[in-house]
């Protein structure tokens, strides 16, 4: 709709700017000896992206068998090595896997958890070494997992009981859904003490954080769209800082408030010990 309200002439004009962008990135790179796999010729600026089609996995497929089971693909200007048989991806995930360990740089996530420094998306090195064994001592010991043990018992006897009275009225159950919610319960009990909370609406905020994390941005490979934010990540997290920043001045109004009820106890304590027969001064 855009591009076709545009004057024939400004089309390929954009076309050639793009082109030449691509090229000069690609001539700054730096040169490497080592031959490349085979892989099919993109065109510039999207690469090879316009082969996924709706089906990736298909297409994959499809290209694996003309290129062999090691390809070289150019998601916009990310080059991606396609690994689809068995014995290659055991060099890449076992043989080498600490050159592949790393994980790829997405926008999402580097919005989503600080400049990708949570455990699931950050860089391969010493900070993500560090954090996974303060998760392994900390969090996730032998020790940790028991003492949870109750909690889980008693999650899923609640949850086999809901699903008995559903059975017993003839509604239809969802198993998955059914089974997520369980799973979401109890994680939320064992990270935050409660599993609704209907006041913030956590579970929901969790949920659109993931789906952001897993929807294609195609400025994670066209670098220079990033600044148009197609995808909303940037006002997102400035909404999701609003809304945290709502949290804590609502919390620190309820610790403002407990605190003179309690300087009120106080006063009325002290009140009634120097003067006991003196109550209606103390009120």
């Amino acid at each position: 709709m855009f591009l076709s309200s545009l004057p024939l002439f400004l089309i390929f004009t954009l076309i050639f700017i793009l082109s030449a962008i691509t090229l000069f990135l690609r001539r700054k790179q730096p040169k490497y000896d080592r031959r490349q796999p085979p892989g099919p010729r993109g065109y510039p600026v999207i690469g090879n992206l316009h082969l996924l089609g709706t089906l990736p996995h298909r297409a994959l497929q499809a290209l694996s068998k003309k290129h062999g089971p090691i390809m070289l693909l150019r998601l916009g200007q990310v080059p991606t090595i396609i690994v689809s048989s068995s014995s290659a991806a055991e060099q890449f995930l076992k043989t080498h896997d600490v050159v592949f360990s790393s994980r790829p740089k997405l926008e999402a996530t580097h919005y989503l958890s600080y400049g990708s420094k949570g455990l699931v998306f950050a860089e391969y090195g010493a900070y993500w070494r560090n954090m996974r064994k303060v998760c392994t001592l900390q969090l996730l010991s032998a020790s940790k997992v028991e003492s949870f043990g109750p909690l889980r018992q008693r999650e899923l006897k609640v949850a086999l009981e809901s699903l008995k009275k559903a059975v017993s009225l003839g509604e239809v159950v969802d198993v998955s859904e059914f089974v997520h919610g369980v799973i979401a319960d109890i994680v939320y009990k064992m990270v935050l003490g409660c599993s609704v909370d209907e006041e913030f609406d956590l579970k929901g905020q969790i949920q659109q954080g993931m789906e952001l994390s897993g929807t294609f941005n195609l400025a994670d490979y066209v670098p220079f769209l990033g600044v148009f934010d197609l995808q909303k990540i940037r006002s997102g997290s400035f909404v999701q800082k609003l809304c945290s920043e709502a949290v804590v001045q609502k919390h620190l109004f309820r610790s403002t408030c407990s605190e003179a009820v309690v300087q009120k106890h106080l006063f009325r304590s002290t009140c009634s010990e120097a003067l006991p027969d003196s109550k209606v001064l103390c009120e």
